[in-house]
């Protein structure tokens, strides 16, 4: 089966900020060609953590974006870098792999714990002219460090543990403003696979 969309040729980066850059790909539609731009950012993890009773770790962080809290799935940036992403990129290396390890360091630095058990759960993906992957994982074994947090400069987090019911009436009542976090949370609680 022949793809209706072929790439033609390498893509060129026509725009790049600290997180987002902007890419021209050439493209062929049956026998026209044509310039795809999308937008591409460094992707993310995000966390699902079990307490041993039951509960679930978020996360009350403030966000610029909104100048307000958020409650928040623990989590954050796979790289630092748009260039030490798009080195990886053609490298060849498992993507999974290295957002998991990263996953593990999110979970030390905002909520305070070493991370004992994890298991890959979930990619989601933000979209055709948007490329920003989130990789979610959950944590179910975890011990909690004595230092606690470390939290970068100008971060404001508070970890919170929440029964199931509170976790998806944060999810539903929009205090959960991440859309895709609040979704694959919400799938997770009703899968009962935990």
């Amino acid at each position: 089966m022949t793809k209706p969309i072929e790439k033609q040729g390498s893509e060129q980066i026509v725009y790049q900020g600290k997180m987002i850059e902007v890419v021209h790909q050439k493209v062929k539609i049956g026998d026209k060609e044509k310039t795809f731009e999308f937008a591409r950012r460094s992707p993310g993890t995000r966390l699902i953590i079990r307490t041993p009773e039951n509960k679930i770790l978020i996360t009350k962080e403030f966000r610029t974006e909104t100048d307000n809290y958020d409650y928040r799935l623990p989590g954050g940036k796979v790289f630092d870098s748009l260039e030490e992403y798009n080195q990886f990129l053609n490298s060849g290396q498992d993507i999974l792999e290295q957002a998991k390890q990263a996953a593990i360091k999110e979970a030390k630095e905002e909520v305070g714990i070493d991370v004992q058990e994890i298991n890959y759960l979930y990619t989601s993906t933000a979209g055709a002219t948007v490329v920003w992957d989130l990789f979610y994982f959950i944590v179910t074994k975890y011990e909690h460090r004595e230092a606690g947090q470390e939290l970068e400069h100008g971060e404001d987090i508070e970890v919170i543990d929440m029964s199931e019911q509170e976790s998806k009436e944060l999810c539903l009542d929009g205090r959960m403003q991440e859309d895709r976090s609040a979704a694959v949370l919400m799938r997770y609680l009703n899968s009962r696979k935990y």
